[in-house]
């Protein structure tokens, strides 16, 4: 029996396509294709924030004089609180954060319920001390300014955090925590802080090198202080003493020749 039907055309008939043509392109595919086209850039278009009101003061709730190595994020968020001239926290005004060679995410926000902004610092990649500067406008106009230390550590810097953290914070750090007890409360006289600028920026290298490698009575210093030369080389005595100077409050100051920008 002959088959008088048209043969079956493989493929998308003409008529097909134009049909297809007309049909509406779905919401999931255009964003695709608009991702696609404009290519794998995540930089933030920078979201202009309006304030809802204004403070009289900032404070540092927390985050300030933290270390990180060269590069990296600090350890903790810095948290900063407007406050009103009744001393209150204020909602929703406006604060931004800037510093040289810091980087932070997000560089602006509005505070919360509590008054605060938490934001993540990001230090540069030079070993030094860096200042972060909050800000937020007041209602006379002016500018509301707070200022925090942090400090990005050099290979130097960070053997002798590690060492410290292994052999001396036991001691140097009055304050225990879950994984350390600390033994600064047992030792008379008190051990000085690592960070105790006031007292270690006035002490020589080459004594803080005695003192840590032959123990405290070779100084004319605390007998509880033990000599640590059988237990550290000379590149890591060293090291703990560039912490030292790193972490120093007030910061310590360097002798020789200062150069202006």
């Amino acid at each position: 029996m002959k088959n008088n039907s048209a043969p079956r055309r493989h493929g998308v008939t003409e008529k097909r396509k134009r049909r297809m043509a007309l049909m509406p392109i779905p919401t999931v595919t255009l964003v695709s294709f608009l991702f696609l086209f404009s290519g794998c850039n995540h930089t933030p278009t920078g979201e202009v924030l309006t304030p809802k009101t204004t403070g009289t003061a900032l404070v540092e709730s927390s985050g300030g004089k933290q270390v990180a190595d060269v590069g990296n994020n600090l350890p903790q968020p810095v948290v900063v609180q407007v406050n009103g001239a009744d001393g209150n926290a204020v909602t929703g005004a406006l604060i931004s954060f800037h510093g040289d060679g810091l980087t932070f995410t997000p560089d602006q926000a509005l505070s919360d319920s509590g008054g605060q902004v938490s934001v993540i610092v990001q230090v540069g990649t030079e070993p030094r001390n860096y200042t972060l500067v909050a800000e937020t406008l007041k209602p006379d106009h002016s500018k509301a300014t707070l200022e925090l230390r942090e400090t990005a550590l050099g290979y130097e810097q960070r053997v002798g955090k590690e060492v410290n953290d292994k052999y001396c914070v036991r001691c140097h750090d009055n304050e225990s925590t879950a994984l350390r007890v600390s033994n600064f409360d047992n030792l008379t006289p008190a051990p000085h802080n690592f960070s105790d600028g006031t007292y270690l920026n006035n002490l020589k290298d080459a004594d803080l090198i005695g003192i840590t490698a032959r123990g405290g009575p070779a100084l004319g210093k605390a007998a509880s202080m033990p000599p640590f030369g059988g237990t550290l080389d000379d590149k890591q005595i060293r090291a703990v003493i560039a912490y030292m100077r790193a972490i120093a409050d007030p910061p310590y100051q360097t002798s020789g020749v200062k150069y202006g920008k």
